[in-house]
């Protein structure tokens, strides 16, 4: 699912404010906040990884980076963006715009990467939600008229009926959701005005709102959302002007994020794929798409792709994980909705065939039918030493009772993972007391490590910036930590990588802040119970790994003479 990240409001419900991140007027505050993910925890106790220390440790050691292709299979990637454009991915074997497939792998001037939702005649924007696509393929089949006829069906295709079940429980019950707070959204909207006059010109502040005397019962519920929008600190004390703006663009964003669920991805009737133009019912269908790298809207995927490789520009503070030797290739799989598995598929072949050794996945949904397809591409990448990086996810749920795809796990009841080249990673905030995202899904077996994902600045389409919070934050930071590793130190397999970041996490035993489980300590909510150390990784995989791989003849002499030679013009 694209906005796989936590919009303003979406946490908050109705008449609720996210905390969401302020642009204090401090500049130095301000890059202390856009900055917080790299930061030191020895020195800090903020949970970040730890990014300027790893490049010293590893360019102490006389190491030569080599490039590493990382592919965002996401929802496209804005590629001249100012943060980007000198990170992108150029396929050598491709003449631009000559419309030939030169270096013939099945793909039309594919000089930055594929989309494999788009067609001759545009690109997907807006999609269903998986369970929608599924309870549309197998309504008349598992509920049609015909008695006999369904219960025949049922017994012969019992995965796909439990599927439909599972399925037709969610859309009950998110469709009605979408839809109620699409119309809360809506009417806040367009009372906004209304609302901001009931401040009489004067500032948000507790005074004011209490000398607040409402005489109708639209006054009532006018001021019930200005004493909620006061907790917004980016609200609070604000001039009326200042609220309506700001207000203006929250309740927006909360309606953004909700119209087209109310009104395509939960729409029975909504099927956007024929603008695509492939056999959809031919999961084994590799070529088609076409080059569009950003697509209708980018801002998600850009934002995944300078968290992992974005350049400073000008004077801008550094955001990158991996921006000194990562090339991003764009692979544009993942709508407004849920991403179907043949595209993940093809995306995954496609990275793997065209030379990413790492491959972030930023995306979840909670059924899969093509999951055996998309485990096969799984197992090639693995076969063909790439690593896998995903999101948990953000539904704050434990993922033993509530499924997230793709997974390293055939079942929940038995989760052994049967991969070697995936890490799962969930997401952590810069506040020690409060660690666990209050988004993330979690689980000591089916997640990893956790990962700076909130109140994370990056590039995003349009030549911006902005903060979001997500496991989709969390990923990249995993993928640009492996990328520097991978850079530095080449050999290295995605197991040994995974190893050396699960090995030295940070760890801690602050409460999670889980309802359904008060009890429950940060320690308890993945497999290694802490937060990425890119630092630490990066001395381990050294002492573990590197050290004992056969070098080159002659190497490591020469890198002895490099160094005498630097000790002697110091003397």
């Amino acid at each position: 699912m694209k906005k796989f990240f936590i919009a303003a409001l979406f946490l908050s419900g109705f008449l609720g404010f996210a905390q969401t991140a302020t642009t204090s007027n401090d500049p130095m505050q301000d890059k202390d906040l856009m900055t917080w993910y790299h930061k030191d925890f020895a020195t800090t106790k903020i949970y970040g990884v730890d990014t300027q220390n790893a490049y010293n440790f590893l360019n102490s050691k006389g190491l030569k980076p080599k490039t590493v292709i990382v592919a965002v299979l996401d929802s496209g990637v804005q590629i001249d963006h100012p943060a980007l454009k000198g990170n992108i991915w150029t396929n050598p074997n491709e003449i631009p715009g000559n419309g030939i497939d030169d270096d013939k792998n099945g793909y039309v001037d594919d000089v930055h990467g594929w989309d494999f939702i788009g067609g001759k005649n545009g690109d997907v924007d807006v999609d269903n939600l998986e369970i929608t696509r599924v309870i549309r393929q197998y309504k008349d089949v598992f509920e049609g008229p015909v008695t006999a006829t369904n219960k025949a069906n049922q017994a012969k295709m019992p995965e796909e009926f439990a599927m439909y079940m599972k399925s037709k429980d969610l859309y009950t019950k998110k469709s009605m959701e979408a839809k109620q707070n699409y119309q809360t959204y809506k009417a806040i909207y367009d009372r906004i005005p209304a609302i901001v006059a009931l401040l009489g010109g004067k500032d948000l502040t507790e005074e004011t709102l209490a000398n607040i005397k409402p005489s109708t019962q639209d006054d009532a519920r006018n001021l019930q959302v200005l004493s909620q929008a006061i907790k917004d600190p980016s609200l609070k004390g604000k001039s009326a002007e200042e609220v309506q703006k700001l207000l203006t663009k929250e309740i927006k964003d909360g309606l953004d994020y909700f119209e087209p669920q109310a009104t395509k991805q939960y729409n029975l009737d909504f099927d956007p794929r024929p603008i695509v133009g492939d056999d959809y019912s031919n999961i084994n269908e590799r070529y088609y798409g076409n080059n569009d790298y950003e697509g209708p809207d980018a801002l998600h995927g850009t934002h995944v792709a300078g968290i992992i490789a974005g350049q400073p520009n000008g004077d801008e503070i550094q955001h990158g994980i991996a921006d000194k030797v990562a090339k991003i290739m764009t692979i544009r799989a993942v709508p407004d909705g849920d991403e179907r598995d043949k595209d993940i598929a093809n995306g995954i072949y496609y990275a793997v065939n065209n030379g990413a050794k790492i491959i972030n996945m930023s995306f979840g949904k909670s059924v899969s039918p093509g999951k055996k397809k998309v485990w096969e591409a799984f197992k090639y990448a693995q076969d063909k030493g790439v690593l896998l990086v995903h999101a948990a996810g953000n539904d704050n749920a434990d993922l033993m009772k509530e499924e997230n795809f793709p997974t390293n796990f055939k079942s929940v009841s038995d989760p052994a993972p049967f991969l070697n080249n995936m890490i799962t990673v969930g997401a952590s905030t810069d506040d020690d007391a409060n660690l666990k995202a209050s988004f993330s899904n979690y689980n000591q077996k089916m997640v990893d490590v956790f990962a700076p994902g909130a109140q994370i600045y990056s590039s995003v389409a349009g030549n911006k910036y902005e903060y979001l919070d997500g496991t989709s934050m969390a990923s990249p930071v995993v993928a640009g930590a492996a990328a520097v590793l991978m850079a530095y130190m080449p050999n290295l397999t995605p197991a040994q990588v995974i190893e050396s970041l699960e090995k030295t996490v940070n760890k801690s035993t602050v409460n999670a802040g889980i309802a359904d489980d008060p009890t429950l300590t940060f320690d308890k909510i993945s497999k290694t119970g802490g937060v990425i150390d890119l630092y630490k990784a990066a001395v381990y995989a050294y002492d573990h790994f590197y050290k004992k791989m056969p070098q080159k003849k002659g190497s490591k002499k020469r890198l002895q003479k490099k160094r005498n030679r630097k000790v002697n013009s110091k003397k």
